[in-house]
């Protein structure tokens, strides 16, 4: 018998929750594949073009518009996965849930204490459940969550914050086997670690040899060079991060420091903008965003990642058990 009849033969021994009887393992991973391909470009290309192009041809008052077309463009990866299946309810009941716990904590952190749960339960949810559930799980949770928050021109922009940092988590972390990866070893972090400290003295290097504007390196920088220094952890651990404590934590640090952070002061300088009276599109107004915005996002970024630390692996474990007991996403 051939490689590949041992691989088909493999999916059609799989249990009633497993693949559906016939569906070949191969078909199965290119279709995956085409699908995280298809999210990149709707993440990088379109969803940008959509917020910064509504903005600029609507006006600030096609927030809700830009949200629904957002919200449209998250649900096209998430329903290939049913390209070569029939869907189960049990998914998107899963994917409603999280959704729905994410805006629910989140609102109820928000009103009592100053911690950024959320934010943790959608890179949570992008462990668990995958990057393009992850997206969607963080687009529709802040969508919800901005109708008790108050909507506005923000909120296209949080969606896509929101959902990236799902989308990134469910890249970087393996869930081959959860209790075999639950290790402290250096060796399993050690390029994510290498790239961001090499970022970091980047960082500081280049305001050493062309400080210009700039008062110091607290700034632009940080976001800029720690953007490049994520991409390149990314690249070179991906899908082979441990799912232990101080590993989320750590990611979920500098993903929403960099990420949220970064494109979130982006998106003030364009919305005030389009107000009256608003500071205009500059790249000094940029800078000052970015050195006033440090202290809040480090805040952001420190809270979400200390409630990761201490229910994070709690949680993917139990969302782990869930989709092996109901046969989700397998």
């Amino acid at each position: 018998m051939h490689q590949g009849d041992d691989v088909t033969a493999a999916a059609k021994a799989q249990p009633s929750g497993g693949f559906r009887r016939g569906v070949d393992v191969t078909q199965y991973e290119a279709a995956h594949k085409k699908r995280t391909v298809m999210s990149a470009v709707i993440i990088f290309v379109l969803i940008p073009l959509t917020v910064i192009g509504g903005s600029r041809l609507i006006g600030h008052h096609s927030y809700m518009l830009d949200s629904m077309v957002i919200l449209i463009y998250t649900m096209i990866p998430f329903f290939m996965v049913f390209e070569r299946r029939k869907p189960k309810a049990r998914e998107i009941v899963l994917i409603a849930m999280m959704s729905a716990l994410t805006a629910v904590v989140h609102m109820m952190f928000h009103f009592s204490l100053p911690i950024q749960a959320g934010t943790a339960l959608v890179i949570i949810s992008g462990v668990a459940l995958g990057p393009e559930a992850g997206f969607l799980v963080g687009a529709l949770a802040r969508f919800v969550c901005n109708f008790y928050l108050t909507q506005g021109a923000w909120t296209p922009w949080q969606m896509f914050c929101w959902g990236i940092l799902g989308f990134l988590a469910g890249l970087a972390f393996n869930k081959a086997n959860i209790e075999e990866l639950k290790s402290r070893h250096f060796n399993f972090v050690a390029g994510p670690v290498v790239a961001m400290v090499f970022a970091l003295i980047t960082a500081y290097v280049s305001y050493l040899i062309i400080p210009g504007k700039d008062g110091s390196v607290i700034g632009w920088r940080l976001y800029a060079f720690g953007a490049g220094g994520l991409l390149l952890a990314l690249v070179l651990q991906r899908k082979r991060l441990p799912i232990d404590g101080v590993t989320l934590a750590l990611f979920t640090f500098f993903v929403t420091f960099v990420i949220y952070g970064g494109v979130m002061n982006v998106a003030a300088m364009i919305t005030s903008a389009a107000a009256y009276g608003g500071d205009p599109v500059h790249t000094d107004t940029l800078r000052g965003l970015y050195v006033a915005g440090v202290a809040y996002d480090l805040a952001h970024a420190g809270s979400a990642a200390l409630f990761i630390f201490l229910f994070g692996e709690t949680l993917i474990g139990k969302l782990e058990r869930i989709k092996i007991k109901y046969g989700i996403y397998r």
